[in-house]
């Protein structure tokens, strides 16, 4: 194993990348000329958001990537073997596992639905869980393998807890599966790490969820997660696992030291995402 140079010819299995943050990674993959498996829900358009799986592999394409749009819900076990079974067959293995499909629910303890409850932990955590174990054999069969999974550094805040208790529990149930994995498959030489924003991403979510035109204006673009996930994933594998690290963090240990490009509003103070400290 060794960090490599480039993703071309690599293959990448990302959840839920038909728009946002996922999109953008699968974009800057593709541009190294990577295979990129795009399997989410959406297959119809919808009519308040952009983006399928039919548009996002014609965009990969345009971008110099091959794609393969794969419908997928991941609390389906059986349809996640399917998928993962049919990627590497058609891509001859899978080189990197980005869970990136996430539902989010800010409700509080007492107004959240239990059926909503259920939701976000079978997306969040149990379908990180199963797409991750899904990948694994053929991961031990790529030259650098990395599973990265969208989840926040799991930092013990009460305040945290209290404000979306089960949404937080949701996605720190992700960063565990980061945690557990790291350590059970460290002798496989398979990498698996957490990458958060530090600043909230314009997204659909972030406009729907989190505070509408205003808020994405005093956001980051989804590239910046993009150019972060793709430095980690050229890193070697054998070496750089178990970690939580922010977008910026990732590219400023590779030199990156101007990151206005990346806003969304030119004179906007820009907003800290959910489980990071401002400190």
């Amino acid at each position: 194993m060794g960090a490599l140079r480039t993703l071309s010819g690599k293959t990448l299995f990302i959840t839920g990348g038909s728009r946002g943050i996922g999109l953008a990674i699968a974009l800057r993959a593709a541009r190294d000329g990577a295979n990129i498996v795009i399997a989410a829900k959406t297959v119809d358009p919808h009519p308040k958001l952009s983006g399928t799986i039919f548009s996002a592999a014609d965009d990969i394409e345009k971008a110099g990537g091959s794609a393969l749009p794969l419908q997928l819900d991941v609390r389906d076990e059986a349809a996640v073997q399917a998928a993962v079974q049919t990627a590497a067959n058609h891509f001859g293995g899978i080189d990197v596992c980005i869970n990136n499909a996430s539902a989010i629910n800010l409700s509080s303890s007492e107004e959240m639905r239990v059926k909503h409850f259920d939701l976000i932990q079978q997306v969040n955590m149990r379908g990180t869980f199963l797409m991750s174990r899904a990948c694994i054999p053929f991961l031990r069969k790529s030259e650098n393998p990395h599973v990265l999974t969208l989840s926040p550094p799991m930092t013990m805040r009460a305040d945290w807890f209290a404000q979306h208790l089960p949404y937080t529990l949701s996605k720190y149930g992700m960063s565990m599966v980061t945690f557990g994995m790291a350590e059970e498959f460290r002798s496989d030489g398979i990498a698996f790490n957490s990458l958060w924003p530090r600043t909230t991403i314009a997204t659909a979510a972030v406009e729907f969820a989190l505070g509408g035109e205003a808020m994405m204006r005093r956001s980051r673009k989804p590239e910046i997660m993009a150019d972060a996930a793709h430095a980690i994933l050229l890193k070697d594998a054998g070496v750089f696992t178990g970690n939580f690290v922010l977008d910026d963090e990732v590219l400023e240990a590779d030199g990156v030291t101007d990151f206005d490009a990346y806003r969304c509003g030119a004179s906007e103070d820009l907003e800290t995402d959910i489980f990071v400290d401002e400190a």
